[in-house]
């Protein structure tokens, strides 16, 4: 398995080099509470520990908690970089599994809105991040901002976070219908998050891609789903990534199989070149 693991990476990586370009994964959520950072972090060290490279950056402006979930204590944040005082490259920690972070800042309104000349300045700074690395995460905020979806839209893929649960749902699908009237939407694929069964995951998918279909015309991929497992609490309250303190539980497979699935997308993806093409040369 591992060496599978391995053979898999090298292959990415070359592709990676092959065709110079990063794959940029937005993720995001309709509503606060649904695990959204949790999967983010955890799916950042699982790809890292198949050996690529890998950048995760708290892009939930204003409401940052990526750090507390890795017992993380970054002295410089995104704020020093929207501020002009640091570049993006300053304000980086080294992360579990041998990921890099990009740490967002936490209890700033002005972070929450930042003006358009702000999130290019921001944008033109996280194109560096492609140099040293083959995947570049997005942890986004939850709701409909203007900033969530302007990060949103530059982004080569996009997941949407969501659980069961019929508040969280409705607020998914609104997180799509905003992401499907921006300019150049990117891919979506929706996650479901504490879940009993595969069973109850899918379900929860196909009312999602059905009225996705009916009512935006707009085709969605499955991103896979989080079984309910006290793993995840038990980690999160020991501000450890799950995939490291319990990587035989249920929630561990779960992220694996998100993780090859996603490096399998890797390997053909549609390049949109969104991030990088848009803000080439702009602010350097």
């Amino acid at each position: 398995m591992e060496m599978a693991q391995s053979d898999q990476a090298e292959q990415l990586r070359e592709l990676s080099r092959r065709h110079h370009s990063t794959l940029t994964l937005a993720i995001l959520s309709g509503k606060g509470g649904v695990g959204k950072s949790n999967i983010a972090v955890n799916l950042a060290v699982c790809l890292a520990e198949r050996g690529l490279r890998v950048t995760l950056v708290d892009l939930d402006m204003g409401l940052a908690n990526a750090d507390l979930l890795m017992n993380l204590h970054p002295r410089q944040t995104l704020a020093h970089v929207v501020a002009g005082v640091r570049s993006v490259e300053e304000i980086i920690v080294p992360g579990p599994g041998g990921m890099r972070f990009v740490p967002g800042a936490s209890g700033l309104h002005r972070l929450a809105n930042l003006t358009e000349f702000e999130r290019r300045h921001l944008l033109s700074q996280l194109h560096k991040l492609r140099t040293n690395a083959d995947i570049v995460i997005f942890d986004l905020g939850a709701g409909l901002s203007r900033n969530v979806l302007s990060f949103a839209n530059e982004a080569d893929q996009v997941w949407i976070v969501t659980t069961p649960e019929p508040t969280a749902v409705t607020d998914a699908y609104a997180a799509l219908k905003a992401i499907s009237r921006e300019p150049s939407a990117a891919p979506v694929s929706f996650v479901v998050n504490r879940v009993d069964s595969h069973a109850e995951a899918e379900s929860t998918f196909q009312r999602l891609a059905g009225v996705a279909r009916k009512f935006l015309n707009y085709p969605v991929a499955n991103g896979g789903y989080l079984l309910h497992d006290t793993a995840v609490e038990l980690a999160v309250q020991a501000r450890c990534p799950f995939v490291i303190r319990s990587p035989g539980s249920n929630a561990s497979a779960c992220i694996a199989a998100m993780a090859s699935e996603l490096a399998r997308r890797f390997a053909t993806p549609a390049r949109r070149g969104g991030l990088w093409r848009r803000v080439a040369g702009l602010f350097v």
